[in-house]
């Protein structure tokens, strides 16, 4: 069955979802966010490097704006969006189905369904993951600092991973794994000191409910309390590429600086389209999808607004002419 229709249905209430419904509730849009409760930042305790907010755990930063925006008029939906529709040609509208069985019409559609980490097939590695198996050292690095600590050759990026995180310890090692090191790189990281430590990683060892070591595949155990390896992001875009938005060369989705989409009505933000974005630039880019949206349907009024008017006055002008040759 068809709910109301909303001026923009956001789908994904993580910061960059939550602050585009709050702009738009704010500019007094009747705004639904659809939240399937499944965050990629779950595991994780606190939220580091955003400035008044450093700590926050995120379930509280994402209560904080639910009730935010709520308390503006806007509404927040717990579902899973199954897919959505045009109910005729561009400008028409979308129906946005969700798996609970609500339909919601929609002027313009928000897609901030962020990404998903795949991770190397290790034993042991995804169990610790946003424990004490890590990704980003702006997030996690002031945290462990000072402690021994391990970089997974995993992608052309984790020898600068290493060089990285070499600021928050002295004691850095490098696995390059199935990874080949030219020789500029063992320079680089020889220079840092960063020690290499060469063959295949067989295991993490996990013992006491933490990590405590990396296990090679000839035995050898390299003790190590924090791992860090570069995940393989991949984007959520599938209600993306079901509606026809374009992709990149990337395969990620093609949109403007202010994340509106190939397909004028779509629009999308956070790490949807931007996987290096973190919350503070996910809460950025929301908020400025937000306005580019609001000031879209504002054009959309005005035309229609002008359109009305021609019309009325050109059927008043069309009745005065008619009276006025009744007279003569």
């Amino acid at each position: 069955m068809e709910g109301p229709e909303y001026d923009v249905v956001v789908v994904g209430g993580g910061p960059a979802g939550l602050s585009a419904a709050l702009v738009l509730s704010r500019a007094r849009r009747r705004v639904a966010v659809v939240d399937a409760g499944s965050p990629r930042n779950a595991l994780a305790t606190h939220m580091q490097g955003f400035l008044s907010r450093d700590g926050t755990p995120p379930g509280e930063l994402a209560a904080a704006g639910r009730s935010e925006i709520t308390g503006y008029g806007g509404e927040v939906v717990e579902d899973r969006v199954e897919g959505a529709e045009r109910t005729g040609g561009e400008g028409s509208g979308l129906l946005v189905r969700l798996a609970g069985g609500r339909v919601l019409r929609a002027r313009r559609l928000l897609v901030a369904t962020g990404l998903r980490d795949e991770l190397p097939d290790l034993p042991g590695l995804s169990e610790r993951w946003g424990e004490d198996v890590l990704h980003c050292p702006y997030c996690h690095g002031y945290e462990v600092r000072d402690t021994p600590l391990g970089v997974l050759g995993t992608m052309d990026g984790s020898v600068h991973q290493a060089l990285l995180i070499r600021n928050w310890s002295q004691d850095v090692v490098f696995f390059p794994h199935t990874l080949g090191l030219a020789g500029h790189e063992r320079e680089e990281l020889d220079a840092r000191g960063v020690r290499v430590v060469e063959g295949e990683v067989e295991r993490l060892v996990v013992d006491g409910g933490r990590l405590r070591g990396v296990r090679l595949a000839d035995g050898t155990v390299v003790p190590r309390d924090t791992l860090f390896v570069s995940p393989r992001f991949v984007a959520n875009d599938e209600l993306l590429v079901a509606l026809g938005c374009e992709s990149d060369e990337d395969g990620s989705a093609e949109a403007d600086s202010f994340g509106c989409t190939s397909l004028p009505d779509v629009w999308v933000a956070g790490n949807a389209v931007d996987p290096a974005a973190q919350v503070v630039d996910a809460v950025s880019q929301g908020s400025r999808a937000a306005v580019a949206i609001n000031g879209d349907l504002v054009d959309e009024e005005v035309r229609r607004a002008v359109g009305e008017r021609r019309a009325a006055r050109g059927g008043d002008g069309g009745r005065a002419a008619r009276a006025g040759r009744r007279e003569e």
